[in-house]
């Protein structure tokens, strides 16, 4: 009896570490975090670019792969977002699915 309730109790302890283990598809609390983090430096690097200043451009992020969509006035504008998110730290990709209007 006595080895079964160890058992039981190990499992207790384990199951929920697995659960909160990242997956492809999904991710720990820590990722997340960070990945909130990025896309708030993101926004503001977004905000801040006085080519840019555009709040119709949606941000996401990903495991620190950034996706950008919405619509600016043209290519320069898609171009300068692109640069401007590629350059901002804990970025690990852009992908850039803004479109010109």
């Amino acid at each position: 009896m006595s080895k079964t309730i160890r058992t039981l109790a190990m499992l207790a302890m384990i199951v929920p570490i697995v659960a909160c283990a990242p997956t492809d598809t999904s991710e720990s609390t820590g990722e997340f975090l960070d990945d909130s983090v990025i896309t708030i430096k993101v926004k503001n690097a977004i905000i801040a670019d006085p080519a840019l200043k555009v709040l119709q451009i949606r941000v996401a992020t990903f495991k620190g792969r950034v996706q950008m969509s919405g619509f600016v006035d043209s290519q320069q504008m898609i171009a300068h977002a692109g640069a401007v998110v590629a350059d901002v730290e804990g970025v690990k990709s852009v992908q850039n699915d803004l479109i010109a209007k």
